[in-house]
């Protein structure tokens, strides 16, 4: 079987430190899909703009996944943990392909083909897509259904402290945001050292701070472009 990218996402988020670790966790997190020239006619999306969400199956990135490895350490359950790497959603997997469900926005006509803009992404930027589907509530919904480890997994949302004078560093659309990125908590799990820097870097910012408790405090951010 060959299988090629139809697309690739652009996004605010250059590295994979910082991205939510599932889909439409933050729903600000936004993202603009550019098709390949082959797949770019206006014909294959018409229809689309009726749908609210969006199915997107794609490639992770920077990966290292040597040889296969039945099991995996999950950084939301301590990331000491081992479960079937089938039981998870990690990307060491045999096949590198992520699966999303993203908020369809808008489309955006262009002469080099139609943008498909959308929102609650959790890929990095220029990510592959390989295959786009409408998300179906009657089909794809099963509200009941049990979570396993990962609906017993408590997490409580960091406090975040984001100075005025750093907040107001990002461009007034970017802030909203980049708090609710905060808040989710980017650091692995097993991390407690409340005098040790993270960076995490988005849009073109990287915005550094350390975590004590459950409060998250900012203490620098640096323009990156």
């Amino acid at each position: 079987m060959e299988i090629r990218p139809i697309a690739h996402i652009h996004t605010d988020f250059p590295e994979k430190f910082g991205i939510p670790r599932q889909s439409n966790i933050v729903k600000g997190a936004t993202g603009v899909i550019k098709f390949e020239p082959e797949f770019n006619s206006p014909d294959a999306v018409k229809g689309m703009e009726e749908f609210d969400y969006l199915w997107l199956l794609w490639e992770f990135q920077d990966v290292d996944r040597g040889s296969f490895s039945p099991t995996v350490r999950p950084p939301r359950v301590g990331g000491n943990t081992r479960l079937g790497v089938f039981a998870t959603r990690s990307p060491f997997r045999p096949n590198p392909i992520g699966l999303s469900s993203v908020r369809l926005e808008k489309i955006e006509y262009t002469k080099n083909g139609p943008l498909i803009h959308v929102s609650g992404v959790d890929l990095k930027d220029n990510t592959p897509i390989f295959d786009i589907k409408p998300y179906l509530a009657y089909a794809d919904s099963h509200p009941d259904a049990a979570e396993g480890f990962a609906g017993k997994t408590a997490f409580k949302p960091l406090d975040v402290l984001f100075p005025d004078d750093l907040l107001q560093l990002l461009p007034s659309e970017k802030r909203e945001t980049a708090v609710a990125l905060l808040r989710e908590d980017p650091r692995p799990a097993y991390h407690d050292d409340p005098e040790r820097v993270y960076g995490m870097n988005y849009s073109a910012f990287d915005i550094r701070f350390k975590v004590s408790g459950n409060v998250l405090t900012v203490v620098e951010v640096v323009c990156i472009n």
